[in-house]
């Protein structure tokens, strides 16, 4: 299956996959362990690194990084090995995604989102649809992006009123990371009222939520190509257009197809909610990421570029020597050591998140079946969300300061547009305000001083 183009890129210029073709001999084995998984990450960071910048720049649909992505094989990590996947841990998935941000704070969080949509059938799908979905996308790497910002009005579902097998979905989506370079789209709905078969007693699950993978190429899902951000430039998180989308009931994510009603056992138990906090997981650690490449790239700078101030004052002149090079600068030593340290207590927290998560699905997905998720409780589900939001708490303040205060130890002659510093603290800028730290502050201040689990959100 290959990425749409929908005839749209006469709208946006697209990046050339040939660009990175010898990639995908290089790294047509697999890595084999976990260690060689992150390696390949590193790898991956490492090609795209020295343009980022003008990459971003130029700003072209991210064909050619996706292209990247699929060579490397990191879109198929968490993939079962009996379709050709790597079968690592979510804690392996996290780090990549982290090592890939590093080198683009882009592709990093496009990595990150596939990854959490190619795994959604293990969290709201039936035992068959588990099976029938991850050996589509495993075997044949294909990159999935979504539709479903939840800050939008759902995607309306109604029966297709000629096929009572089948359902269509219609609407808008303001946000759309990566759908316009997948091959296929997760989207999310509500199903009308109307379309229930027991309209009066409305059992069906009018008004409920339902989650379907449909191809990329289908004709009714259209992309302006709108994304123009201040960073995060090359995510095409834009808009789409969703009309008359058929799906058929044997694909509505955790739903009986002869009933028409969502499966309680599924969908009705604390861990169909982990979509939202492996994905707030998943934000945490392209942050960091973004955060930790800020640092390195800065010291790399003022290592080479970064001029001592020779200018002293006062009876500073008469006992005190001028530092002889940047390196030996007392403040530009002391801002260095204080966020070097910092980001090492981020990573620590936000790797104990991440084992936490990996353990969670070990325990209840290990069999690639989901069939003991019902015994996940509301305060395991709860712990580990308020573990993951003091993580993006942390992660969050650091991360902007670091890459705000990146100039300070670079000097003036780093705010050229061709050093590229000032993409770090835009990209982090941007996707720190998906949504407002400010009530992670208040969620686990609750947790704190009343005991009291989050309930489950779109966000939480």
């Amino acid at each position: 299956m290959a990425s749409s183009r929908n005839n749209q890129d006469t709208i946006h210029p697209s990046s050339d996959p040939s660009i990175y073709q010898e990639y995908e001999s290089k790294w047509s084995t697999l890595p084999s362990d976990s260690a060689s998984w992150i390696q390949r990450a590193k790898h991956v960071a490492a090609v795209l690194a020295p343009d980022a910048a003008a990459r971003e720049k130029a700003n072209k649909t991210p064909r050619a990084e996706v292209a990247l992505l699929k060579h490397s094989g990191l879109l198929k990590i968490l993939g079962p090995k009996e379709y050709g996947g790597g079968g690592q841990p979510w804690s392996v998935a996290y780090q990549a995604i982290r090592e890939v941000a590093k080198g683009d704070g882009s592709i990093g969080m496009l990595l990150g989102y596939h990854l959490l949509w190619a795994f959604s059938a293990f969290i709201l799908g039936t035992p068959s649809q588990i099976a029938k979905w991850t050996a589509l996308i495993t075997s044949q790497n294909l990159f999935v992006g979504g539709a479903v910002n939840p800050r939008d009005s759902d995607l309306v579902i109604t029966a297709d009123p000629n096929d009572p097998t089948k359902l269509i979905f219609n609407g808008f989506k303001n946000f759309t990371t990566g759908a316009a370079v997948s091959d296929l789209i997760m989207l999310e709905g509500s199903l009308s009222p109307s379309s229930s078969p027991d309209k009066e007693s409305d059992t069906s699950g009018g008004g409920a939520h339902i989650f379907a993978y449909v191809p990329t190429t289908d004709p009714g899902i259209r992309f302006p190509f709108n994304w123009d951000a201040i960073g995060l430039r090359l995510t095409e998180s834009g808009s789409a257009q969703i009309s008359n989308v058929v799906i058929t009931w044997d694909d509505a994510l955790g739903w009986d197809a002869s009933t028409k009603q969502p499966l309680p056992n599924i969908l009705g138990i604390p861990f169909a909610t982990l979509l939202l906090p492996t994905i707030q997981l998943v934000f945490t650690n392209f942050y960091l990421g973004i955060a930790l490449a800020a640092l390195d790239t800065a010291a790399a700078y003022t290592r080479k570029g970064t001029r001592p101030w020779p200018y002293l004052s006062g009876g500073e002149r008469e006992t005190v020597t001028p530092a002889a090079t940047a390196t030996d600068e007392f403040y530009i030593l002391s801002t260095y050591g204080t966020h070097h340290a910092h980001l090492l207590a981020a990573t620590a927290l936000v790797d104990r998140a991440n084992e936490a998560v990996s353990h969670l699905f070990a325990a209840y997905t290990g069999d690639n079946t989901g069939r003991n998720r019902g015994e996940v409780t509301a305060l395991q589900r709860g712990e580990i969300s308020e573990l993951i939001a003091a993580a993006k708490i942390v992660v969050t303040d650091v991360g902007l300061k670091v890459t705000s205060d990146v100039f300070e130890v670079t000097g003036s002659r780093a705010t050229a547009s061709k050093v590229g510093l000032d993409r770090f603290w835009r990209d982090l800028r941007t996707h720190t305000l998906h949504d407002p730290i400010a009530y992670k502050r208040r969620e686990v201040g609750r947790w704190v001083l009343l005991g009291e689990i989050p309930t489950p959100t779109w966000y939480t």
